[in-house]
């Protein structure tokens, strides 16, 4: 006779939960109570959630559970920026990473175990698409992280953009944002919560109507023809499409722009020409663009541009009028810079693998 499995209470937010006590016949305060004893009292154990009554503490105990996800390596880069390699279970494992700076300490969260979009200049794209992870895997990156930090630092920010596209898991990916917001887990500031996308446009439009969080997108290029090959679901919904929904999302709540990541590779979309496409591209967008230095890594065919080529780039946009930064590389000595967490693994996706095959046929 096999051993049911326990509900792991960490894959609701306090909606989800609301509905679980329901279900047990309790009332809907329980899951303020519960969250409580979680995320702001830290305690996993049933028998010492006081204000719980002894019959529903019985119940918890038996048929449910509160687990985590484990860190299994911790690495400090030279700047301070740490990364963790966290266990999923079956030999899986996602990686998470904690930016610290003066004034905000930001957790940069994994939604996906490798990623299916294959972007041709990330690493993560090399992995391969595993599964999505489960509302308790996403929201466990920032409780064990602010665990190991203790009183140290707080994070005060949370950025869906480590491995995976958050919005192709769309449900858990809510709920753990959710969670995130909670008075009573912690408490981040809609502002302070950013959900990065490579631009799937029906989740960006369902997003606007359930869940009120800054956005980022993954762009990269100005036109069609280029963002089809750095970021092949372009080829699914293209840039008119993408600006369309950016447009409509930054209408709502607090939001004022859109985020707009765009890594600058040498002889690729780093030209005058690609910066006045990309002040084009954006003309009637609320737009803010973070210009970000590629991360080099093994077999990519890339380089990143120079320091005078992006400096020239963030003049042409900012005489504009457009508001850009240069992202300041963090983490990159252990591997913990935009594009390149679980770089050094094997190359499995189905584009190098098409690639691949080609070649192949071709020297054949």
């Amino acid at each position: 006779m096999t051993e049911s499995v326990k509900t792991n209470l960490l894959d609701f937010d306090r909606k989800g939960l609301a509905t679980f006590f329901v279900g047990i016949g309790e009332k809907t305060f329980r899951a303020t109570q519960l969250l409580k004893w979680i995320y702001q009292e830290d305690v996993t154990d049933f028998d010492q959630m006081t204000n719980l009554s002894k019959s529903l503490r019985a119940y918890l105990k038996e048929n449910c559970t509160i687990v985590a996800p484990e860190i299994l390596i911790e690495q400090i880069a030279s700047d301070g920026t740490t990364k963790w390699v966290v266990e999923m279970g079956l030999g899986n494992r996602i990686e998470s990473v904690f930016i610290p700076e003066e004034k905000r300490g930001t957790l940069c969260v994994s939604s996906q175990i490798g990623c299916a979009l294959a972007c041709t200049f990330c690493s993560t794209a090399k992995q391969g698409f595993n599964r999505n992870l489960s509302v308790a895997e996403i929201i466990g990156q920032l409780y064990v992280a602010q665990k190991r930090l203790g009183d140290k630092q707080r994070i005060t920010n949370v950025v869906m953009m480590g491995m995976g596209e958050p919005l192709l898991n769309f449900n858990n990916v809510v709920a753990a944002m959710n969670l995130m917001m909670d008075d009573f887990t912690y408490g981040l500031s809609k502002r302070r919560v950013t959900v990065s996308t490579s631009g799937i446009v029906p989740a960006m439009h369902r997003l606007n109507e359930v869940c009120d969080v800054s956005m980022a997108v993954s762009l990269h290029a100005a036109n069609d023809e280029l963002r089809d090959e750095l970021v092949p679901i372009n080829q699914k919904y293209p840039l008119k499409e993408l600006m369309g929904a950016c447009r409509e999302y930054a209408k709502q709540g607090p939001r004022k722009h859109i985020t707009f990541e765009y890594v600058m590779l040498e002889g690729v979309n780093d030209s005058v020409q690609d910066a006045m496409a990309l002040i084009k591209l954006l003309k009637n967008v609320p737009a803010k663009i973070n210009l970000i230095r590629f991360n080099p890594f093994q077999n990519s065919g890339y380089r990143c541009s120079s320091i005078d080529t992006i400096s020239r780039f963030k003049d042409i946009l900012h005489k504009s009028g457009l508001v850009t930064t240069i992202r300041k590389t963090r983490g990159d000595d252990i591997d913990a810079a935009c594009g390149q967490l679980v770089g050094k693994v094997k190359d499995k996706s189905r584009r190098h693998l098409k690639l691949q095959n080609m070649s192949t046929a071709n020297v054949a």
